[in-house]
């Protein structure tokens, strides 16, 4: 087999793969808010979360995209562990789609209409309104000149000196033993996890056995090696997340491990039976004309039959599986609230967008309760008389001064990543708002700091005590920035449809108003010597910082709703 054979094989593997994930990312950005709706909504129970799973994936063609979400999902408390096992069910069903759609594709020429697609596909990526649509359509024409490329190599690969030698390689594994079926399901995980693309290796198994390269009986081996090897992506991005999140991944793996033990007990009479409804003979040769065509079916049939007939087998277990992996994936130790960790944001392969821009759009709203946290602290350290407690209090607050910081470097660094991929207007739009969001963010955290230092000060000058009445106005005072918060907070994390902006800008401007009546008075009680000036510019110092804050609190919200910057 000539080097040029060997390129030509890794070269259609890379433009079905690139067909693939070019047709996945641009129906994700298209319909992704509303598949997202359907996988939050539709999972009132286990039969209508199977449903879910099922179109969505089938839509966007990518079982990891759908598993991804769920883990995303569980992992920021939307949906139930019970919830995704039922959607990934779901998901195992809807990604045979791509396996009968790969089936026609080996068993027509339909190469030369690529061409088309190519054509109306620059035209639209250069209309920049329907500049996704132009995508999918070059991802459809590199998926099937890959498909066509692959298919025509397997048979020039058929045609050299090196046909016998692989056909006799083949051959050690043909005699049906235990050992040689645990072997080619090992070969079909690992290609799979290597590969990370199921769709790949399901495609040269097709060819593999449509030029005979292959026997039939070891293709459908391959196909549940498949099975079991594109589950593990979701398990190496969910090494990061919590608990659920892990245990989500892990039933992803458990069910199609469970399927494959069950399948393989029963392998003869099961894989008897999708021959027969294909209508498949097993003394056919690669030289009868509907060779091809039937090969390519049956693996398919044999892909979506032990899916669905595994989904129809354990979705009366789901209860089972949960207990199965809580009890096999343990929570992690307690982390110190203190210590700095990204909760939504994983570091995984073959991430979208959309998945992307979900997974930043969590973090940030734990960003947000976790600032308002830290104006709770500045609130308990002015009142803190005790000097060990309060010294443990201001360096907690340090701490979280530092954590902020941190969290929007982290979150910005990794919209940036984001940033570098392909993205629709939409997106581009909502990357930009979350930028802003975070900076105001940590403009709040800022604020907080400054506070607690301006406290601190007042606390190491001994004689520099506030009267009753001006801890009555700063209390108030803080009593108006935290609610600012609060409603900044139900912003973030509730709907933006649902939320009214007013609020936000009565409780500023209350605020203002308020700064402005304690900034006349403080010069007046200063006049009237019923506290230094010292005290005076700390007291107001305080006052000062909030209402800043507060209008960071505005700037914020502005950003979320998508609202210019006055």
């Amino acid at each position: 087999m000539s080097i040029w054979i060997i390129f030509k094989l890794i070269g259609s593997l890379a433009l079905l793969m690139y067909g693939m994930k070019s047709m996945s990312d641009s129906l994700q950005k298209m319909v992704g808010p509303q598949l997202r709706h359907v996988l939050g909504t539709m999972t009132t129970n286990r039969f209508t979360g199977v449903l879910s799973g099922t179109f969505v994936t089938a839509a966007v063609q990518s079982s990891t995209a759908t598993t991804l979400m769920m883990v995303s999902f569980v992992n920021a408390g939307l949906l139930t562990l019970i919830q995704a096992i039922a959607v990934i069910m779901g998901a195992h069903i809807g990604t045979t789609v791509t396996a009968w759609i790969m089936s026609l594709g080996f068993s027509f020429n339909i190469t030369p209409f690529v061409y088309f697609g190519f054509f109306f596909g620059i035209i639209l990526i250069y209309m920049k309104k329907h500049r996704i649509i132009g995508d999918f359509l070059f991802g459809v024409a590199f998926f099937f000149l890959g498909l066509g490329t692959l298919k025509a190599t397997g048979q020039d690969v058929m045609a050299s000196d090196a046909a016998g030698a692989i056909t006799a390689f083949f051959e050690n594994f043909n005699n049906g033993n235990i050992w040689n079926m645990f072997l080619l399901l090992f070969v079909g995980t690992v290609l799979t996890l290597l590969v990370q693309s199921s769709a790949a290796i399901i495609a040269i198994t097709m060819v593999l056995c449509l030029t005979g390269l292959l026997h039939i009986g070891q293709g459908i081996m391959l196909v549940l090696g498949v099975n079991i090897g594109t589950t593990i992506t979701s398990n190496i991005v969910a090494i990061r997340a919590n608990t659920q999140a892990r245990r989500a991944a892990f039933a992803h793996l458990a069910i199609n491990c469970i399927g494959v033990i069950w399948v393989l007990i029963l392998l003869k009479p099961f894989f008897n039976l999708i021959c027969q409804l294909i209508g498949f003979d097993r003394s056919m040769t690669p030289s009868d004309p509907a060779f091809p065509l039937k090969t390519t079916l049956v693996l398919a049939a044999f892909h979506s039959a032990f899916n669905i007939a595994n989904t129809l087998l354990l979705i009366w277990f789901i209860p089972q599986i949960e207990k199965l992996v809580s009890h096999v994936i343990k929570p992690k130790k307690q982390e110190d609230e203190e210590d700095f960790r990204l909760h939504f944001i994983t570091s995984g392969i073959m991430k979208t967008p959309e998945l992307s821009v979900l997974e930043a759009q969590k973090e940030i709203r734990e960003f947000s309760n976790r600032i308002q946290q830290m104006f709770g602290m500045v609130e308990d350290l002015l009142t803190e008389k005790d000097e060990e407690k309060f010294s443990k209090l201001f360096l907690k607050i340090e701490k979280y001064e530092d954590i902020s910081d941190n969290m929007e470097l982290e979150i910005a660094k990794y919209l940036n990543s984001v940033s570098d991929a392909h993205l629709s207007y939409d997106t581009k739009k909502k990357i930009r708002a979350m930028l802003r969001e975070i900076s105001e963010l940590e403009s709040i955290g800022d604020s907080c700091y400054n506070i607690a230092r301006t406290i601190n000060r007042k606390f190491a000058g001994k004689e520099d005590h506030f009267n009753e009445k001006q801890y009555e106005h700063i209390h108030q005072m803080f009593t108006l920035t935290d609610s600012s918060l609060t409603q900044m907070n139900a912003l973030m994390g509730g709907r933006k449809e649902a939320y009214d902006v007013n609020r936000s800008f009565n409780i500023e401007n209350e605020i203002n108003n308020y700064r402005n009546q304690l900034k006349r008075q403080n010069i007046i009680d200063v006049n009237n010597h019923e506290y230094t000036y010292a005290v005076g510019t700390i007291y107001m110092d305080i006052i000062n910082e909030c209402e800043k804050l507060g209008d960071y609190v505005v700037n914020v919200v502005e950003a979320r709703l998508g609202l210019r910057q006055k």
